[in-house]
């Protein structure tokens, strides 16, 4: 092979079939390649690095041995599925990652027929590929379902039960568990402590290897006698690691091996292929591996905007930036903590993505990361509250939605004090569908005794989180993603009427009823149309639920047109509530409107451009309002269901 080809081997690479025709020196350089390609994209594009990083030999591997499609990979959560993407036909699209219309970050099944799973949430891969695995049994298919599960996500109590569910079944699935002793934030918990036990195991894994060593050193051994006794070393190594645990659930345990060399990895890759039943391949990895600042702060490079390569900093704003929404909530909750010894805070494995590693460092008795446990975390806070705690239980929109039982059953039904902070609520941006947080006000608002409220601005969240704490039930405040606004942050807190909106401009022509990351842009769109003679009024509703019935109803009255804006689906949210709440009250306007997310998955894309889209930002309300008020002819185009259905 010349130097040229040494160098341009990916660019060989059309599917995963090509790989079985290299050595493992040249796979190794594909590696190096590969790494290259992802450090230079998300370097432009953002995204997730040090885990995809960390499983580049591995998903090598793993498609030199197996027969993909027909052998399917789940990955857990696809934090780690680029190099897949980029093995399976989509390296010349790899560059469009994460932007509009390009590919998507996690596994998507309508990308690629290599993409088994869609995943983008934590934990599910084993259930997935069991259900694969028992599909292709009853279809009398002799391919393989491999779950790619990480230490982090193991940790979820759904992985459990999917263990346990195949050890009963004893289906030929394999697993592989990525161990890199961390998920998003360092893992914690006695599951993670016991999958990091193998830490210690470097004098076990070379007290094995001097072993083995010395009995074929040894004189009349026959190959019969040293194969029982190498046997019985992986014993005594396996009771010595999470082996023994992986045994107890059925599954043939192989491992830990080491998760950078290729050829280990596919000698042990090609002998599970072969084994009858459930198998669970233990691989160590390094998480941000062959990338200096990744390897050096994995936790900030798990998740990151553009970045310099050499420096590993991101560029510096041109223009001061306002406190992100995150770090908004982190200063607040500090501040009220230090007046209120009550106020506890939990997360479930966001650390810093929810703003409390400030808090978990000051108050470190009155914090609690329950590991990827959302429902275990509800119901924990739920426990706290019964001991006259206030506990505040920050998780992102998304994420939230795993623990819906709980809310409304261990919180709203007994109306305990807990707090929801959901953070990312609304349209995330280039992270895509599996992340936006859009059904939250629709499946909050419907469970009694909750309340249920948004800000629009930072500012505004700082009063409402006090505002939180003081309630006798349970309280949801949803913010979105990113910076706020620049409002002025007031010093002292003050609580904020339960069910009081406000007005922000006052107008005759019509209402604009707008709910948290919505109101700025009803309040520009109402400032364009003043100079188109419109005069709009516009509220900033501020709770969900209760509504301010008197003051929409009145300025409703006024103007007999009113549109409501809203950063979620339209289905059962916001705007729905104000629709029932006239209808309650026998009121009927001349003309009624409702912005929102409309009845499809939101791509991926910047927020700016999903917004614009969506017809959420100032210029998708003005056209809205000049439709009701005849100023122009056709419907607002809604991109986003055409999107959904190509």
């Amino acid at each position: 092979m010349s130097e040229h080809d040494r160098m341009n081997l990916l660019a060989q690479i059309d599917s995963p079939s090509q790989l079985k025709g290299l050595s493992p020196a040249q796979l190794q350089l594909l590696a190096d390649e590969i790494r290259t390609t992802i450090i230079e994209t998300v370097s432009q594009n953002g995204g997730h690095l040090a885990p995809n990083l960390g499983v580049v030999e591995l998903t090598l591997a793993l498609h030199y041995v197996f027969d993909a499609p027909n052998d399917c990979f789940i990955w857990d959560v696809g934090h780690q599925a680029y190099t897949h993407k980029i093995l399976t036909g989509r390296a010349d699209r790899f560059h469009t990652l994460r932007q509009y219309e390009g590919i998507s970050g996690f596994p998507k099944r309508s990308e690629s027929r290599y993409d088994a799973f869609g995943t983008g949430h934590s934990s599910t891969s084993i259930s997935a590929a069991l259900g694969i695995t028992v599909g292709k049994a009853l279809n009398k298919s002799p391919n393989r379902a491999i779950a790619v599960i990480g230490d982090g996500s193991m940790t979820g109590g759904m992985a459990f039960e999917a263990l346990n569910h195949a050890g009963d079944l004893a289906k030929n699935l394999i697993v592989v568990l990525n161990d890199n002793e961390m998920s998003i934030s360092p893992n914690v918990g006695a599951m993670s402590s016991f999958l990091s036990s193998k830490l210690s195991n470097k004098t076990l894994m070379y007290l094995k290897r001097e072993m083995e060593r010395f009995l074929k050193s040894v004189p009349g051994l026959g190959p019969n006698i040293l194969q029982l006794l190498k046997r019985s070393i992986d014993s005594l190594v396996t009771f010595f690691t999470p082996g023994m645990l992986f045994q107890a659930f059925e599954f043939h345990y192989i491992g830990p091996i080491k998760g950078h060399r290729i050829d280990r990895l596919i000698e042990t890759f090609q002998t599970a292929r072969h084994i009858e039943g459930p198998v669970l391949i233990h691989v160590l990895t390094q998480k941000g591996r062959g990338y200096v600042h990744a390897e050096c702060d994995p936790t900030s490079f798990h998740g990151v905007g553009c970045f310099d390569i050499n420096t590993g900093k991101s560029p510096a704003p041109t223009t001061a930036r306002a406190p992100s929404y995150t770090q908004v909530f982190g200063d607040a909750i500090i501040c009220l903590a230090e007046n209120d010894p009550k106020v506890v805070a939990i997360t479930a494995a966001m650390l810093s993505g929810t703003g409390l590693d400030i808090f978990s460092k000051r108050f470190p008795d009155r914090f609690f990361d329950v590991g990827i446990a959302e429902q275990h975390a509800v119901t924990f806070a739920a426990g706290l509250a019964t001991e006259g705690y206030k506990p505040v239980v920050a998780i992102y929109s998304t994420f939230i939605q795993r623990a819906y039982d709980q809310i409304i059953h261990d919180v709203c039904l007994q109306n305990l004090p807990v707090v929801f902070a959901l953070d990312r609520a609304g349209i995330v941006g280039e992270d895509g569908p599996t992340h936006h947080g859009l059904f939250d006000m629709s499946f909050l608002r419907a469970v009694p005794n909750m309340v249920l409220m948004a800000p629009k601005d930072e500012n505004e969240l700082q009063h409402m989180l006090k505002t939180a704490l003081e309630q006798p039930g349970p309280v949801a405040i949803r913010y979105p993603r990113g910076n706020g606004i620049g409002a002025v942050l007031d010093d002292t807190f003050h609580s904020i009427p339960i069910g009081r909106g406000e007005v922000l401009r006052e107008g005759r022509d019509v209402l604009i009823v707008a709910i948290g990351s919505t109101v700025q842009a009803s309040v520009k769109a109402a400032e364009r149309l003043e100079a188109e003679g419109i005069d709009a009024a516009v509220i900033n509703a501020r709770f969900v639920k209760p509504l301010d019935r008197e003051l929409i109803l009145d300025y409703a009255s006024k103007t007999g047109r009113v549109i409501t804006v809203e950063e979620n689906a339209l289905q059962g949210g916001f705007g729905s509530a104000v629709l029932e709440m006239f209808e309650e009250n026998s009121f009927f306007p001349k003309a009624f409107k409702r912005l929102g997310i409309s009845d499809a998955f939101v791509p991926q894309g910047s927020q700016a451009i999903l917004r614009n889209l969506c017809g959420i930002d100032a210029e998708g309300i003005e056209s809205a309002v000049q439709e009701m008020m005849g100023r122009h002819h056709g419907a607002i185009l809604h991109a986003i269901g055409q999107t959904a259905r190509r």
